[in-house]
């Protein structure tokens, strides 16, 4: 809902069409699914299980001869299958659908479909930034003036009987032909003529860290640059989703038998514990936090070994207590 919402508030801002606004919130859901599989996973095991339990049906297959382990096969049957698909979808999908995402938001609010100019009025791109038309087909402008006062000491304004809209690598430029400029800047007023002037309009945000997104990025470049990364906060980001997309999905397993170990060893106790699904919650929460805290704070792959050793450790030591009879 958050990530909706946001999505809402980029709409209104930059007055984007509701099929762009569709288009973009589809891109997101493989990135949400990845996020929510685990919880999902021990959302499904514990009412499936609960339900089973309070319904006397655990005890009537234990009664039967069935060990712990075999009650909670098809638990750990999903997980696994889950595990898998969510691999898939952390090294595959969401990386995919991740730069799709970033790329049509860039162009949406850089691009050339984001500057939509009326014909015989003023466009303000930004704050002291100002465009007139006097006719617009496609990206040929006819009669055009710019108005540049977005700095105090370069402030600049141009006419121009054509021009065309560009779009870059760094956002959008207008190529403007026979015209005339006036500047006024610290060495005072300057008036002059041109041929052809290419002028940057400069409406990217230039933040360092929001261009760098971990997230798109492929795979296989990921583990590549991990080698080759000099920024150490960017290192640190790529060390972290190297830990979501081939660690986090074992959570699913983890989950799924944490959940099954504390509600079928308590329901075969003399006294049937009924604060099981509780504890199994409480379990849950305390099992992600952790995971959570070591793989937000992987600094060197030392840490990603020692996060996915300890993951891994977890994991043969919850088969082995559901094992144990």
């Amino acid at each position: 809902m958050m990530q909706i919402m946001s999505m809402m508030k980029f709409l209104i801002s930059y007055g984007i069409e509701f099929s762009s606004f569709v288009y973009m919130t589809s891109l997101m859901i493989p990135f949400i699914i990845s996020i929510i599989v685990p919880f999902v996973t021990f959302i499904a095991v514990i009412f499936i299980y609960n339900k089973m339990i309070t319904e006397n049906e655990v005890t009537v297959m234990a009664a039967s001869g069935l060990s712990p382990w075999q009650i909670a096969k098809p638990a750990i049957k999903l997980s696994v299958w889950l595990t898998v698909l969510h691999l898939i979808l952390n090294i595959w999908f969401v990386p995919l659908t991740q730069s799709m995402f970033y790329s049509t938001q860039w162009n949406l609010r850089y691009g050339l479909a984001h500057l939509k100019l009326q014909e015989a009025a003023f466009t303000k791109l930004s704050d002291g930034l100002v465009v007139y038309v006097d006719n617009v087909s496609g990206q040929d402008l006819n009669q055009l003036m710019l108005s540049d006062m977005r700095e105090e000491n370069n402030q600049l304004l141009i006419f121009a009987k054509r021009g065309k809209l560009v779009s870059t690598v760094h956002g959008l430029s207008i190529v403007t032909n026979n015209g005339s400029l006036q500047m006024l800047g610290k060495n005072g007023f300057t008036t002059g003529t041109f041929d052809n002037l290419d002028m940057d309009l400069n409406l990217v945000e230039n933040d360092k860290d929001a261009s760098f997104r971990v997230r798109r990025i492929p795979t296989w470049r990921l583990l590549q640059t991990v080698f080759s990364q000099d920024d150490k906060h960017q290192h640190q980001l790529t060390l972290v989703e190297i830990c979501t997309r081939f660690i986090n999905p074992f959570m699913d397993i983890i989950l799924a038998l944490v959940c099954t170990l504390i509600l079928l060893k308590s329901s075969l106790l003399r006294r049937r514990a009924s604060f099981a699904p509780a504890m199994a919650v409480l379990s849950m929460a305390a099992i992600m936090a952790f995971y959570m805290s070591m793989s937000n704070m992987v600094i060197t792959l030392t840490d990603v070994g020692t996060v996915a050793i300890v993951v891994f450790c977890l994991l043969f030591a919850l088969i082995g207590l559901l094992l144990k009879k």
